[in-house]
């Protein structure tokens, strides 16, 4: 079996065991859209209060949201594996069994946990978008519609990769850091709203160090036609998402590198 159909077979495997309890995956599901909906309550009741944030409209914003939170969705549901590697696979020796199948580990760790109850929020990220769209008047062109599909699969590469180097660590800690939410859920937070309402050393680092801002701000601003108040050129949209797959790249170097240095339970 082909290492993509095995993959395919582990994500139908994962989905189909959840949907023997449909009303606790019902449940999970509706949970994650109410709880992440809170979200969308708090920048409404900004926005409704303020009107607008140094010149940024709430469809403007709502963008940036419906985008960010459709990205971090789809990596989130890929990226469990990783995420519980060390408590659910490490600890109990699991891994190692891993490790004995002939095939892509890092496929074996997506397939394994996909979520159905991700989709809550993935829900609520394409109804912010359909709001953004009337609220900021988007003309969703060809181009346009290319721009957000190539940003989603940007952001949803930076996430996974995020989630891979929070896996990584847990060859030398076994427990998932906390310190790792920082970048993950403090990421999404964080690109919920415009690059220049932050401080400098803050876009350095949400552009440069963990380049957040290249899959959502720019891409963003391309398909609202925004010049961008910090100066820089109409076409970074065009071309930032790709920074995205070199941070997954960077990630799976870091992955090898922990690999090598995982000594098994010996259970």
């Amino acid at each position: 079996m082909g290492s993509l159909a095995l993959f395919a077979r582990l994500v139908m495997a994962s989905l189909s065991g959840q949907a023997r309890y449909p009303a606790s995956a019902l449940m999970l599901t509706v949970g994650q859209f109410l709880v992440t909906g809170i979200e969308v309550v708090a920048v409404w009741a900004l926005f409704h209060r303020f009107g607008d944030v140094q010149g940024w409209r709430i469809g403007e914003v709502a963008l940036f949201y419906g985008l960010v939170n459709c990205m971090f969705a789809i990596a989130d549901a890929l990226g469990r594996g990783f995420d519980v590697l060390g408590t659910t696979l490490l600890r109990t020796g699991e891994f190692d069994r891993l490790l004995l199948r002939p095939r892509p580990l890092a496929l074996q760790l997506m397939g394994q946990d996909v979520r159905i109850s991700r989709l809550g929020r993935l829900l609520q990220g394409l109804m912010v978008l359909a709001f953004a769209t009337v609220q900021a008047s988007i003309a969703w062109t060809p181009g346009s519609i290319a721009i957000a599909l190539f940003a989603v699969a940007g952001g949803v590469a930076l996430f996974l990769g995020i989630l891979v180097l929070q896996g990584t660590l847990s060859f030398w800690t076994i427990e998932s850091l906390e310190v790792a939410n920082v970048l993950t859920y403090g990421g999404v937070q964080a690109t919920q709203y415009p690059l220049a309402l932050y401080a400098q050393w803050f876009r350095y680092v949400l552009t440069f160090a963990v380049p957040l801002a290249c899959v959502a701000y720019y891409p963003a601003l391309a398909i609202l036609g925004k010049p961008d108040p910090l100066g820089a050129p109409a076409w970074t949209g065009l071309v930032s998402p790709l920074a995205g797959f070199v941070f997954l790249l960077a990630a799976f170097g870091a992955w090898r590198v922990g690999l090598r240095h995982y000594a098994s339970t010996g259970s």
